[in-house]
């Protein structure tokens, strides 16, 4: 199999306290990169990279603030010079039929899922020029594709990143910088953070639910393409989920 040698290029996760985020760093790690890890949860950070020991820098940040983001992406452009990779993990689920739900999670919601990446994006693209096979690469869902009763807000940021990242491969491909998606279905992370524990157990079983390795798998086969081959979406659900 063709693939590039990614030993040695410098990745930024967001997210990476727990769930998918921390399965990317954990692969990223093994795969002999620099793995950059933020979250707002600075004890796991530093837990994290208390236990891998090497090449993993914990920068607690909370991506819905331009300021904590400019201080994250400061640290690696004073730390490595540039940047390979940006793994847009960070996000939060919101459930509640609309005409009841509450503009506070609103805003909570769009600010972890939309601004969070806008924020990490917009800082991080001035690292990754000049860099072969550099590649944004962003959690999306299959939410991103398909509406949900129950979770119109969550949608609403998800759609917002798919057209978002349409719009942005088409301005830095010419540079050769690769934008891609990964839109997962169900996967056994806390997601969901308002749902009954026992509900979401419940439908996870019922779909032999997908684990963060899983997505973290997809994350480096698309970023290990050789630097001229963009996979640009990877749609990755449970073979049991059948819809959405």
């Amino acid at each position: 199999m063709r693939m590039q040698d990614i030993r040695g290029k410098i990745a930024v996760v967001t997210g990476a306290s727990s769930g998918i985020g921390e399965a990317a760093a954990r692969l990223l790690h093994q795969e002999g990169l620099e793995v950059v890890v933020c979250a707002r949860n600075r004890d796991k950070l530093n837990a994290l990279a208390q236990e891998l020991k090497e090449r993993v820098h914990p920068v607690a940040t909370d991506v819905g603030d331009p300021e904590q983001v400019a201080a994250l992406f400061d640290f690696v452009r004073g730390r490595f010079g540039g940047l390979d990779l940006l793994f847009n993990n960070a996000g939060v689920g919101y459930h509640a039929p609309f005409a009841e739900s509450k503009p506070r999670e609103w805003r909570l919601t769009i600010d972890a899922n939309l601004y969070g990446v806008l924020n990490c994006t917009h800082a991080a693209i001035p690292l990754l020029r000049g860099r072969q096979g550099a590649m944004i690469s962003t959690v999306s869902s299959v939410g991103g594709r398909y509406g949900i009763a129950g979770w119109s807000v969550y949608n609403a940021t998800k759609f917002a990143v798919v057209g978002f990242h349409d719009a942005l491969r088409k301005e830095l491909g010419p540079e050769g910088i690769r934008v891609a998606l990964i839109e997962p279905g169900a996967v056994w992370t806390q997601w969901g953070h308002n749902v009954p524990d026992e509900q979401m157990i419940a439908r996870r079983e019922s779909l032999d639910a997908l684990h963060g390795e899983d997505i973290a798998q997809a994350l480096v086969y698309s970023f290990a393409q050789p630097p001229n081959v963009l996979v640009e979406e990877i749609l990755v659900r449970p073979v049991r989920q059948i819809s959405p």
